[in-house]
């Protein structure tokens, strides 16, 4: 391996280490140790696979999506306790006013159902929720409209409170 794919392979590393710790630590529930292992093995993950093959397009959207199916299964594993007293539209209230990534159990929730959307839809609503984008920058970002960009989080959040319903009724938590 050549001296510059490794020094574009740091570069990328300091211009994304803390937007990906961030979406990370937001979606751990405050679970610091987890965020960090899973910020981690996503890196690392890159680096071996970044090696091989180059560098993707978007490299931040890659270590996400990364992290997200990390996550996904880390509380798939870990199958928390189930949010008996809390159901799929009050679990998107949390998430719209900040109070599902403060919680561990939501969180785990929310990722396992996120990881089950199709990448566009995920990413666009996190983005919206977890990055807290306007529809104006992330229409600005992804080249749509604000109209296109409103229409397609509509539909990724009726896709994932189907999703919150599907994952909560496995768990024995929806209601």
């Amino acid at each position: 391996m050549s001296d510059s794919r490794d020094d574009e392979i740091l570069s990328v590393y300091r211009e994304t280490i803390d937007a990906l710790y961030g979406y990370v630590s937001r979606c751990s529930g405050g679970d610091r140790s987890l965020a960090e292992d899973v910020t981690q093995e996503a890196w690392l993950r890159a680096v071996r696979d970044w090696r091989r093959k180059g560098m993707p397009d978007r490299p931040l959207a890659w270590l996400t999506t990364v992290a997200r199916n990390l996550l996904a299964s880390h509380f798939r594993r870990r199958r928390s306790a189930p949010l008996d007293s809390v159901s799929p539209a009050e679990l998107l209230e949390a998430l719209d006013d900040g109070r599902a990534t403060r919680s561990a159990e939501m969180a785990a929730v929310v990722c396992c159902a996120l990881a089950r959307l199709p990448a566009a839809q995920a990413e666009i609503l996190e983005a919206f929720h977890f990055e807290e984008r306007q529809v104006s920058e992330i229409a600005a970002r992804s080249g749509l409209s604000d109209r296109a960009v409103e229409g397609r989080l509509r539909r990724a959040r009726e896709k994932l409170r189907r999703e919150l319903e599907a994952v909560m009724a496995f768990s024995g938590g929806a209601r």
